[in-house]
Parts: structure tokens; sequence; C-alpha cells
């Protein structure tokens, strides 16, 4: 029947995937919240005009919007959390001291869906810190979301660091670029277009040549101008913490807009695409900036490549059987199905064991 259908880039999460997104957004928020992040949960829909305006073009873009019914105005349905973590770090939270630690997780929404991501709904956990961008945070907050993945059970975890603002500083000083022709040539150094970047700034050329497996990258990026010394140095402390496969693209910009001076992107042996971003912003309300570092995951691609998935030890409990014992076994770690007729059965309910004279026995 066509009605059961749903939209294009919409999914039901069913069991045991529910089950599994629910188990592995624990698992992040446990991880943060042991090391002092506080949840927050925004709001689903706000208005228009302040969302958009925290939301930077290419998500303001993203953002599903409809009249609200009771204020007639414009409302949108956020698609990314962090836009809305900084409205509240920066309006409710502006008296809290610095740094200021929040988690998060919930759906997002986007109007449109790219080729190779088609999902519209995502489920989206992650972690900001506010008030400081230095390398303490930043090693704070990777270091948070490659354990947060280890102890959801996520393996081959790999981060790719960028510097999204590293064509400003030399075209700003050491490499001048003229102001109209910046924006081209980010695009070219994020394209590997070497053809287009000597067209517009030939001294920019090693900067493709500056991507790779994490220490030599850094190498040829010391090697290409002595005015990125302390930052390279910030870059290599943060990297130095990570027990992960690490690579450098100092010029990847794509969905790095709003980050300052580091970003990173997160991926996981077996799960399509990135799992995950990261880096610092700054936080604008009312005309002042505020630092801030985080990170964001998304469940769903880590559910589709199985993790998150348990054993499924499901315990059937027959008609007559005595409570106290399966409460125990729940104790114990045990997911009890209890009978609730006669005809049920353990096949029927999925249960990989019953329960026989006080004893979990496999079927």
């Amino acid at each position: 029947m066509t009605s059961a259908l749903l939209p294009a880039g919409f999914h039901d999460r069913l069991p045991p995937r529910a089950d599994a997104a629910a188990r592995l957004e624990a698992c992040v928020l446990g991880t943060a919240f042991a090391h002092g992040y506080e949840r927050t949960d925004p709001a689903l829909a706000e208005f228009e005009e302040g969302l958009a305006s925290r939301l930077k073009a290419a998500r303001r873009q993203d953002a599903v919007r409809f009249i609200d019914p009771v204020s007639q105005r414009s409302l949108a349905i956020r698609p990314d959390i962090t836009a809305q973590v900084g409205r509240i770090a920066a309006t409710r939270m502006a008296h809290h001291p610095r740094p200021l630690r929040l988690s998060y997780g919930g759906p997002v929404l986007k109007l449109r869906a790219a080729d190779l991501a088609p999902e519209r709904e995502r489920l989206q956990v992650g972690c900001e810190l506010i008030g400081l961008d230095n390398v303490a945070a930043a090693r704070e907050v990777a270091g948070i979301a490659v354990e947060a993945l280890a102890a959801a059970g996520v393996t081959g975890v790999s981060i790719d660091f960028t510097l999204p603002d590293l064509v400003d500083v030399l075209a700003a000083g050491p490499l001048p670029v003229p102001a109209e022709r910046i924006d081209a040539l980010r695009d070219r150094l994020d394209a590997k277009d070497a053809g287009g970047v000597a067209e517009i700034a030939p001294d920019y050329l090693p900067l493709i040549e500056a991507a790779g497996p994490f220490g030599p990258a850094l190498t040829r990026l010391r090697g290409f101008d002595g005015a990125l010394a302390s930052r390279l140095d910030g870059l290599a402390a943060v990297a130095a913490g990570l027990d992960v496969a690490l690579t450098l693209d100092p010029t990847e910009r794509h969905g790095f807009e709003y980050q300052t001076w580091l970003g990173f992107s997160l991926f996981a042996e077996g799960v399509r695409g990135e799992i995950g971003r990261g880096g610092a912003y700054a936080i604008v309300e009312n005309g002042t900036e505020e630092p801030a570092m985080g990170f964001s995951l998304y469940i769903d691609q880590l559910v589709e490549a199985g993790a998150g998935a348990d054993a499924r030890r499901r315990l059937f409990v027959p008609l007559g059987s005595d409570p106290a014992i399966a409460a125990g076994l729940r104790r114990a770690g045990w997911v009890t199905v209890a009978a609730l007729e006669p005809r049920d059965t353990a096949q029927a309910q999925l249960c990989t064991h019953i329960l026989a004279d006080g004893e979990a026995r496999p079927i």
C-alpha cells in the first residue's frame, strides 16, 4: 500500500537496529558524562530567523521550513544540533563558568540529501566544549571522540585533520593573494586542482602535496612556510595523544566552512563515508564571539556497519515459571521474555535460551 511508504531519505528504525542505535548513543553520551559533559536537549524546531543566523550558508539551505499555526511565523527544523547548543551556551547558560561542557543526542533533518548520502533524517550525537579552542581543548575533544567510539565497540577508527583557515592566514601574511581570488583558490586547493592553483597562486602548490599520512604530511607542511610553526606545533600536540590512524589534508574545506584553526573528520573501518566531524569554531551571538571546540557523530552509519549490535541472549520464560528466578537472571544480564499464553514458544519470541529447572539452557 502506498500509504505505508515513507518519503525519500526517511526510514523506520526496527529491532535490532533501533536497539543498536540506542546503545551507541548511550555509549557516546556515557563517555562524555564521565569527562564532565552534561546533556542538553535542544528543541527540534526554532524560529527560522534565529536558527538561520547561527547556521553557515551551506547548512542554512538544509533547513526544512514551515509556518507555525500558533505564531504564524516561519519555523525551521534543525539540520544540525551544534548551532543550537551554541545558542543555549550564549544565552540561557551565559552565566555558567567557562569552559562549559555540554553533550547532546537527537534527530536532525535535511531538506535535501546528497547523491552519496541519501539519508535526510539522521541521529546526531556529540559534545561541545565552550569557552576555549586551544590545544588542550582540542586534545580533550578529539580524545573523547576516540574513547567514545572504542566504548561503543567501533574498530579501525582513523582521523583526518585539516586546517580550515590556512589559506586565510597565508594570504593575509607571507603569501598574499588578492581578496577577490581567495575563494577561488580555496576551491582549487580543496579539489586538488594543481592547474587551477598554479593559475591563481603558484606558491600554494606545495599544499596539495602536503596531504596524506600524518607524520610525512606534517613534515612537508613544516617545510612550506615557517610562519606556520606555532600552528603546526599545536596540531602535533593534539595528534600526539591519539592512538588511532592519522592523516592530514591541510586544505580540505568541504563541510568545514564554520571551523577556525582546526578541523577533523572521523572514519571507521567498514563504515561508509565519514562517521563524524569536529574542530574549533566561534559562537556568534549579539555581536560577540566565543571560542568553542566540539565533535558530532552520526549513529545510523555505524549501525549499518553492525556497530552496537548485542549477542541477543534472550531467555524464554515458560508459563508457571518462578518470577524470582527470572528477576535474578535479569540482574545477571539476561533479557527475559515471558510466555503470556500456552501457545507461546521460544522460537516465536526469537529467544536463544529457555528457562528449565531454574537454569538458562540453549535452544
